[in-house]
């Protein structure tokens, strides 16, 4: 029996505040969370969408010393570039608030000491990696050495940036201290862990047994973990920036970034509702849904769970639609790399285009699969569909109305057995768009919703009134009626996916919209920066009040939305197309970046040195004949792309010796050239050619061989040592 609830509470991963928010943040988490909230608000259920800043944690503390400033300068600069970024895309959370609050502090702290009384931590002392001259105990980010797998100089503790192997800081060759540049010692050091393996047996049945219905990447990554034996994790670490562990004795410690994080979800309630924030965690008939990325899986299904199972009081969440990931241009983004679509650089570069945005991130969800971004696709979508069939049905329908009956619905005169066949069609496609928003497939819902669009713009090519008011405007009347009617629905369709343009195109229609309670004010006791008032944004809540004809979500469908003589607004376009050399400038910006990347990557390749060899005794050398030599002849050895047969006078004998440089110097090139040679190399037959002798030559990280020669002209047969 399915379990019924009477509120719905929404979460979004926090997003981390050392940097703004990109595309792949918004096709993974934020759009498709705002569609089902702005979808439940207009079926006018009771609502909670809340979500905050992430800004604790090591990256924070990294980027605040390269910059030479503190953490909170950090935070600060980056929690408003994120939440007015939110705002502008029209993402309507109740709460958007931040872990650095005081709310916050509390709250996390708090949490810690009661599971901390209850004896639902173990404590463990282990040996880690501190550096005495700054006497700090370092996170593996602040662990520096060569990588053991590629040699490169500079890899972290946790991972090499050129390979991209992971690391632990055991295996880097010469770890030193980020901070200071000093050599490392260990020391032990004491913390909270979370004995996971103690929640296995209930993880099981709650997840695997309970939840067979997620997607089946969440379940797979859930089952995967559980089955491969949980184990304790650490809920504190080493670090002077955070939530501080609220036990004696823990100076210099603070709670772990993945601990006190989802805490933000319960803290940004409370801050919102300091009154009520209970019935929204606490009560069972409360549907909590987390919506993240698929790199948040385990914290959001595995550990916070069992963070609210030790707890005991709190309800656990009924979904977790995670998404997979979103590339750029056939490349996975990365912000290191500068390999992304900033939300806040695209709302400056395409003011007015929101939706498009949210458009094609929607019809590109990665919600099965990675999936990617390109900006031809994006120009595409715009001109071809919004433009062509949403845009383009709307104006016809409007401006006809104006054109023929001074922009007031008309009267359905001469109904024909085509018009309530088309409006039949309707109901169907928002059942579909039901099906898949409450399942959360809002890339489907999405494709449902063009097809009334679709379905308009047969109906008004299919009829042409246009050509029929030459000689019926009883039938003309008829004709757009239907086709306003079918405006209406889209005004409610597509409120989810694409709020600004659904707004518009309520104003040119001159109705409103119904939505469920509007929480944004907040109670009393409330914290108001961090609370969103009223009108805060375009397009930012549904819950809008409209003085005159208003439509709700239960209305999609019907045949009479619009009633006859209702007045129309002048028509505006909707969308406008986007011409090439927009998106082409677009495309040579990443251009750009990939081949400086590329540049960058050719460079750190030529100046990583091979690792020394085993060490030889001075015996081991000596052995060695090492002495000057002259090329008198050289000439291509048959049948052979690489090897030339030289000629040589050692000053001792003249001898032979096969060399494959064939590709990089002619023969030409070689005929008088003094080299350096190891005389003494046991002879050995290459190409039916007996070579005695080996060229000593420098092979570049780029494959290029270069002779070893003397400064200065020397007597052939010189010795070298």
């Amino acid at each position: 029996m399915e379990k019924k609830f009477n509120r719905t509470l929404v979460t979004c991963a926090l997003p981390y505040a050392n940097g703004p928010v990109h595309i792949g943040h918004l096709a993974g988490v934020y759009v498709p969370a705002d569609i089902y909230v702005r979808y439940l608000r207009m079926r006018g259920e009771d609502v909670l969408y809340v979500c905050g800043s992430d800004e604790h944690g090591v990256p924070i503390t990294i980027k605040a010393q390269k910059e030479g400033c503190t953490p909170q300068d950090i935070v600060d600069r980056y929690h408003k570039i994120i939440k007015d970024s939110f705002t502008g895309l029209g993402i309507n959370f109740d709460i958007y608030s931040r872990t650095s609050s005081k709310t916050h502090h509390k709250n996390a702290a708090d949490y810690f000491r009661k599971l901390y009384d209850e004896g639902k931590f173990i404590e463990k002392v282990s040996e880690q990696y501190y550096d005495e001259e700054t006497k700090t105990f370092l996170a593996d980010r602040y662990i520096t050495g060569t990588c053991p797998k590629c040699g490169a100089e500079g890899a972290y503790g946790d991972q090499c940036e050129k390979c991209g192997a992971t690391l632990s800081p055991d295996e880097l060759i010469n770890p030193k201290s980020a901070l200071s540049g000093g050599e490392l010692v260990k020391k032990e050091t004491k913390h909270w862990y979370l004995p996971l393996d103690q929640y296995e047996k209930w993880l099981s049945e709650w997840i695997l047994e309970g939840h067979k219905e997620w997607r089946s990447n969440v379940y797979g990554q859930c089952k995967s973990w559980i089955d491969g034996g949980l184990q304790p994790r650490a809920v504190s670490r080493d670090l002077n920036w955070g939530v501080p562990v609220p036990v004696e004795g823990s100076d210099g410690k603070v709670l772990y970034v993945w601990f006190d994080a989802p805490i933000g979800y319960i803290s940004n309630t409370q801050e919102l509702l300091p009154v009520s924030w209970e019935k929204w965690w606490k009560s069972e008939d409360t549907k909590l849904v987390h919506f993240i990325g698929k790199d948040n899986i385990v914290f959001h299904c595995i550990v916070f769970p069992s963070m609210l199972k030790a707890d005991g009081s709190y309800i656990l969440p009924d979904n977790v639609p995670a998404n997979e990931f979103l590339n750029l241009e056939g490349d996975k983004i990365s912000t290191s790399r500068g390999w992304a679509v900033w939300l806040h650089e695209y709302l400056e570069q395409f003011p007015g285009q929101e939706d498009v945005l949210r458009y094609v991130l929607t019809a590109n969800a990665p919600e099965t699969k990675d999936n990617d971004f390109s900006w031809k696709d994006f120009q595409a979508r715009n001109n071809s569909e919004l433009v062509a069939i949403l845009g383009n049905f709307v104006n016809r329908a409007v401006v006809l109305t104006h054109k023929y009956f001074e922009g007031k619905v008309p009267a359905d005169l001469k109904p024909e057995a085509v018009d309530a066949e088309t409006l039949a069609q309707i109901r169907p496609l928002r059942e579909a768009m039901e099906k898949y928003l409450e399942g959360y497939k809002f890339r489907e819902a999405l494709k449902e919703a063009m097809n009334i669009a679709r379905l308009g713009n047969k109906y008004l090519t299919d009829t042409e009134p246009w050509k029929v008011a030459k000689t019926d405007m009883g039938r003309t009347a008829s004709i757009l009626n239907v086709s306003l009617q079918i405006c209406a629905s889209l005004a409610i369709a597509f409120e989810p996916f694409l709020p600004f343009s659904a707004e518009k195109l309520r104003s040119i229609l001159n109705v409103g919209i119904v939505a469920g309670a509007d929480h944004r004010a907040g109670e009393e006791g409330a914290t108001s920066e961090n609370i969103y008032t009223a009108g805060e944004g375009a397009a930012l809540h549904t819950g809008v009040s409209f003085e005159g004809l208003a439509l709700s979500w239960d209305d999609l469908g019907n045949a009479s939305l619009l009633p006859a003589g209702h007045q129309l607004n002048p028509a505006t376009l909707l969308f406008g197309k986007i011409e090439d050399e927009v998106v082409d400038a677009q495309i040579a910006r990443l251009e750009a970046i990939r081949a400086e990347r590329e540049a960058a990557a050719k460079a750190a390749e030529a100046a990583v040195v091979t690792p020394q060899k085993e060490e030889c005794t001075f015996d081991d050398f000596g052995k060695m004949d090492i002495r000057t030599a002259t090329v008198l002849e050289a000439e291509r050895v048959p049948k052979t792309d690489k090897l030339l047969k030289l000629t040589i006078d050692t000053g001792i004998d003249k001898r032979v010796i096969v060399s494959g440089i064939a590709e990089q110097y002619s023969p030409e090139e070689m005929v008088g050239k003094q080299i350096c040679i190891l005389a003494n190399l046991a002879p050995r037959k290459i190409r039916g050619i007996e070579s005695k002798g080996m060229i000593l030559m420098a092979r570049q990280n780029d494959g290029k061989m270069r002779f070893i020669t003397p400064a200065e002209t020397l007597c052939n047969g010189a010795e070298i040592g």
